[in-house]
């Protein structure tokens, strides 16, 4: 139980710079969008789209072949020759964009900005470079400097954006800012963005330091065959985070106006499952080297159970946070125009589908600890197949609440697909009866509410009810896992 105490800590730490980019990113595009046209800023938003797939291949899976091999081999040669490795690559995939940066505006769309293209590049490279001394510091469990530089990046990031787009306006008539270009635009956010991004490295200056120029083929070898069924595993991954809202206007039969509306509606109420992406985001930031080091522990796999426990008995609480106050987000996300209230039914939906997501996480510890890499992949296009199926079957029927469902089923058949075959390579004696029955109360509180909130009962006493429905899935969780949370307290194993 200590260490899962500790591993809840080290999330809440790894939590905070999550939150903060989050919600600092939200108050930079409320910003961006009172200053940019929507043109304009579509291109930032297409640049932006593109560097998560990027950042999936400049990385080919070694911040978790670093958590794996480090088990196994001497730590300080494992992080010089990934860093090597990494170094030499980034370099190399940085050069091919710069070289083809041409063709790459064509397909982004972005009107022959080769410049964009060109900071995008060093974006992804100074990100790539801090991918092993960010993975050094989970891995040693130092999720306080984790978080401390994350914030720092941010705050540098904000900060920059601000007086290229704010302070340098005010003094284009200075020699001293001569070199400011007004027409230049929103490549000034790319600037700031890798500026930032550059700060990050110098910030990580101990972990850099530590690295020297020695390199194991042989280790390399091992790490390259691990790590390569990973870059599968992302862009599948990325397919079916992403592939609904890519593909709804073109599978959509409504008219090009009325896709955009409903995609927009589609876009709002998709964004409203942050707070559940947020806390299995922050989660896996703890989880996937604690896993590793608990893997040569006796215990480790009743340590897997208990935490995967603990995982869905939260997870069913922030579900209800967000699926019992819908009229809450309705405020938020209706400021602008009230049509957005009308995807809300679909927030249950996807909340719920990303707790199946987070479970699949929990899970999927059985092939990078059996060294079934490829069998993971298996599992995550099977999940992007039935994404891609549903979608454009369902989208030009169902709207989005058809791509809702899709996104619900793909997760779904991922977490069980996961499980089943957990238990044949790495069994782990998962409690599922205990962690069925939290995922079946809190969506069966939600459903009761639901039904009261179509009676139409006034809107104190519906979220009185709310209130109720999270004291009761509280209540019932204190009760069954009593004896588990007064050992926790108690700091016994």
């Amino acid at each position: 139980m200590g260490s899962i105490k500790k591993l809840a800590g080290q999330t809440i730490w790894y939590g905070l710079p999550t939150i903060a980019a989050r919600f600092l990113g939200f108050i930079l595009q409320l910003f961006f969008t009172a200053v940019f046209a929507p043109e304009k800023f579509g291109v930032i938003t297409q640049i932006y789209a593109f560097i998560p797939f990027l950042n999936i291949i400049f990385t080919y899976g070694l911040e978790t072949s670093y958590f794996r091999f480090v088990q196994q081999t001497d730590k300080t040669k494992l992080y010089n020759t990934l860093c090597i490795s990494m170094l030499a690559s980034t370099s190399v995939l940085t050069l091919l964009i710069f070289a083809g940066a041409g063709p790459l505006t064509d397909f982004l769309e972005i009107e022959g900005r080769t410049d964009y293209v060109i900071y995008m590049g060093w974006i992804v490279f100074f990100d790539t470079l801090a991918t092993l001394p960010f993975a050094k510091l989970r891995q040693e469990g130092r999720p306080r400097k984790y978080a401390l530089v994350k914030v720092l990046t941010i705050v540098s990031q904000i900060l920059l954006t601000i007086f290229f787009l704010v302070i340098c306006p005010k003094f284009t008539g200075n020699p001293l800012f001569a070199w400011y270009d007004m027409s230049f635009g929103v490549g000034y956010i790319l600037i700031a963005n890798m500026l930032a991004s550059f700060l990050a490295l110098v910030f990580l200056y101990r972990e850099l330091a530590a690295f020297r120029w020695t390199f194991d083929k042989a280790l390399w070898n091992d790490v390259m065959r691990y790590s390569m069924p990973l870059v599968i595993v992302g862009f599948g991954g990325m397919i079916n985070e992403m592939l609904s809202r890519l593909v709804y206007t073109k599978v959509s039969m409504l008219p090009a106006k009325e896709k955009l509306r409903e995609l927009g509606i589609f876009g709002a109420n998709y964004k409203l499952a942050v707070l559940i992406t947020i806390f299995i985001q922050a989660f896996r930031m703890g989880a996937e080297p604690f896993f590793f080091n608990q893997s040569k522990n006796e215990d480790a796999r009743f340590t897997y159970a208990r935490v995967m426990k603990f995982f869905t008995l939260t997870c069913g609480a922030v579900f209800l946070v967000v699926s019992l106050f819908l009229d809450v987000w309705k405020v938020l996300i209706t400021r602008k125009d009230p049509a957005y209230a009308e995807g809300l039914n679909i927030v249950p939906i996807l909340t719920m589908g990303t707790v199946f997501l987070g479970i699949y996480y929990n899970l999927s510890i059985w092939y990078k600890l059996t060294n079934r890499n490829l069998t993971g992949a298996y599992i995550t296009l099977g999940g992007a197949v039935i994404t891609i199926l549903l979608n454009i079957w369902w989208i030009p029927y169902f709207s989005y609440t058809g791509s809702a469902w899709a996104t619900f089923i793909c997760y779904a058949f991922m977490m069980v697909a996961s499980y089943l075959l957990g238990q044949k390579y790495y069994p782990v004696p998962y409690n599922v009866p205990r962690v069925l029955f939290y995922l079946a109360l809190a969506a069966g509180i939600y459903l009761v509410h639901h039904y009261i909130r179509s009676l139409q009962p006034g809107i104190w006493i519906v979220h009185a009810c709310g209130v109720a429905g999270l004291g009761i899935y509280g209540a019932v969780v204190l009760w069954m896992e009593r004896a588990d949370f007064r050992r926790l307290l108690l700091r016994k194993a």
